[in-house]
């Protein structure tokens, strides 16, 4: 099953948006039947990391660590209800680099780059999309 799975996201043609959509309305849908959702967060994190060989890794500041480390930074856009949250849209936060530190071996050419956006940018992409895309049906 490990095998059929990595075959899966590694190799077979898939939507990234299709899937992340199709588990957005199940989140909605799961919070909703319990109490309404009623705020969207926008949170950075930091994925602390030993390598060098995942997009966007490099020395910067996460909160995760509480100082400069090597790390990965993703913004996140999640629902809440008065007791509880779930992420629906993730972004990667590339720092301006060369194109060296944003290439990864063994990813597909059109998933191996990361370009620059802030924070800022990539929070208000994730709420536009979020506000374009049909979450019932």
């Amino acid at each position: 099953m490990h095998d059929k799975l990595l075959h899966f996201v590694g190799h077979s043609e898939w939507s990234a948006e299709q899937v992340r959509l199709e588990a957005t309305r199940y989140v909605c849908e799961v919070l909703a039947e319990q109490e309404p959702v009623t705020t969207w967060v926008i949170d950075d994190t930091g994925f602390i990391k030993q390598g060098t060989h995942s997009v966007g890794v490099q020395r910067q500041y996460t909160g995760s660590a509480g100082k400069i480390a090597n790390c990965q930074i993703g913004v996140s856009l999640e629902i809440a209800t008065a007791t509880q949250h779930a992420p629906i849209d993730f972004e990667l936060y590339c720092q301006k680099v060369g194109p060296a530190i944003r290439h990864v071996a063994s990813r597909p050419a059109s998933r191996a780059t990361c370009s620059f956006k802030t924070k800022v940018e990539l929070a208000l992409g994730m709420i536009q999309r979020a506000g374009q895309r049909p979450i019932t049906g």
